[in-house]
């Protein structure tokens, strides 16, 4: 049996699920608020009337989840001169020559460009939402305002669904490994010693 780590617990894999399905639900039933030809897509929510009722509601979870996911994550995701120069060899990142290249924490500089990416895009998207969000907000606003609004919202929406397409392409297909982690809570000691030496050697006494 492999030796097995433990990178998440279950009430982080938790709220990571909530971010995962309130994310995906937002991008299919923003999808068909945004774009007619995606109307159909509106009934993951139970149609255009719902999905223009729940739409922002769902959006407030996210909020709310991955603002926690954000505050409890945040040291681990500063960037380090490790990081820097481990970005330099990406080309011996992508080629598996890992000789010499510094070593990684937690996160490697890909996830953490990422992390920040929607720390900037999902509060861009929650300030964008509260000002468009009819018919509670929206009359407080000019219709300037509102229009800066619609723009903000639309570019923070591609950005953040652009990030989801990296985050699964890269944990789930590329990475192999890496999906356990937020499915099982453990990953085992030579995904860790390989992936992210220095995350391993200050967890790597709890191998099981």
């Amino acid at each position: 049996m492999p030796q097995l780590i433990q990178r998440y617990t279950a009430p982080e894999r938790a709220n990571h699920w909530v971010v995962a399905v309130s994310f995906i639900l937002l991008t299919l039933s923003g999808l068909a608020l945004f774009q007619p030809e995606f109307f159909v897509l509106s009934y993951v929510l139970g149609g255009g009337t719902w999905s223009r009722i729940l739409h922002p509601f769902i959006g407030v979870l996210l909020a709310l989840s991955f603002g926690r996911s954000a505050l409890r994550y945040w040291n681990d995701n500063k960037i380090t001169e490790a990081d820097r120069q481990w970005m330099k060899r990406i080309f011996d990142v992508i080629r598996n020559r890992d000789q010499g290249l510094p070593e990684i924490g937690k996160y490697n500089i890909g996830q953490k460009y990422l992390f920040w990416t929607w720390v900037v895009t999902i509060l861009l998207l929650f300030v964008s939402g509260v000002v468009m969000w009819q018919p509670y907000f929206t009359p407080y606003f000019t219709v300037g305002v509102v229009r800066v609004a619609v723009l903000v919202h639309a570019f923070s929406a591609v950005v953040a669904i652009l990030g989801l397409i990296v985050h699964v392409y890269s944990g789930v297909l590329w990475v192999r490994g890496s999906l356990r982690a937020m499915t099982q809570g453990t990953v085992t000691a030579a995904w860790a010693k390989e992936h992210h030496p220095a995350w391993y050697r200050s967890v790597g006494k709890g191998a099981k």
